[in-house]
């Protein structure tokens, strides 16, 4: 259901912590119904952007709008509309299931019959409903990552940020969350994928924004990009891209250094 609907504008965005520029001047412009993935190497702006998006970060230049409203204004309260994965998800340990995902519905606006119900359906889709009432500490890391994605999408949010969000499931829940995606997708929803699995994000995205230092280096979906002088796999091309072409030397050293030589 991709359209020309544009949910959310990026010009000129740069932000700097200290004396280093993590964002040199994005410039985005994103649709209604795509799954973009967002990659970049560790410290190439990805959760920097994320976070402004979310309105976690301030102290950026350049203009962020979302549903054609600046984010800075006052009555722009898109947050209510969307949903996020951090990639290192944080639970409360001491709560329940039912008491977390009640808890994360109601901040969302939802009301705790509605809340409640929903969180006990969804869970049993994911196959961990006889947890609802078990504190959240006794779950395992499989487990958790489900209850943090019911979390973000609880309030059926239409922007939903992800970043590693397969992290700990099993290949089922992989298949599973995979063709859930697919089908917000086709929902309407817009995805904004980030993993370092560069299989999936190659295989699940529309349209794929590689970050290399703060700036975009490719913008396009997969052939787009390989046919841009590139070949082989998007992970090859993300390393090519990103100048780290030493695996085969570092590998041996490192083996080398196991064996004592």
């Amino acid at each position: 259901m991709s359209n020309s609907e544009k949910i959310i504008e990026i010009k000129d965005l740069k932000m700097t912590y200290g004396d280093k520029e993590v964002l040199k001047g994005i410039n985005l412009d994103i649709y209604k119904g795509n799954i973009i993935g967002y990659i970049g190497s560790n410290g190439a702006g990805k959760s920097t952007t994320i976070k402004i998006l979310l309105g976690l970060v301030k102290g950026y230049s350049g203009e962020v709008s979302i549903f054609g409203k600046n984010i800075e204004n006052e009555d722009n309260n898109y947050e209510e509309k969307i949903g996020y994965v951090p990639e290192i998800a944080k639970v409360y340990e001491s709560l329940t299931a039912r008491e977390y995902l009640t808890f994360t519905g109601q901040i969302y606006g939802l009301d705790y019959e509605e809340c409640d119900k929903k969180a006990l359906k969804l869970m049993e889709v994911l196959g961990i409903e006889e947890a609802y009432n078990s504190r959240l500490s006794s779950f395992s890391k499989g487990m958790k990552q489900k209850v943090v994605i019911i979390s973000a999408l609880i309030h059926n949010p239409d922007i939903l940020f992800l970043d590693e969000p397969l992290s700990g499931l099993d290949a089922n829940s992989v298949l599973l969350i995979k063709e859930i995606l697919q089908k917000l997708k086709e929902d309407g929803k817009t995805i904004f994928y980030s993993s370092h699995i560069m299989e999936v994000v190659e295989k699940l995205s529309d349209r794929i924004i590689l970050l290399n230092e703060g700036n975009i280096v490719a913008d396009g979906n997969f052939e787009e990009i390989k046919n841009c002088n590139f070949e082989g796999s998007l992970e090859e091309i993300f390393n090519n891209l990103t100048g780290f072409d030493e695996h085969s030397e570092l590998a041996d050293k490192f083996v080398d250094i196991l064996k004592g030589e």
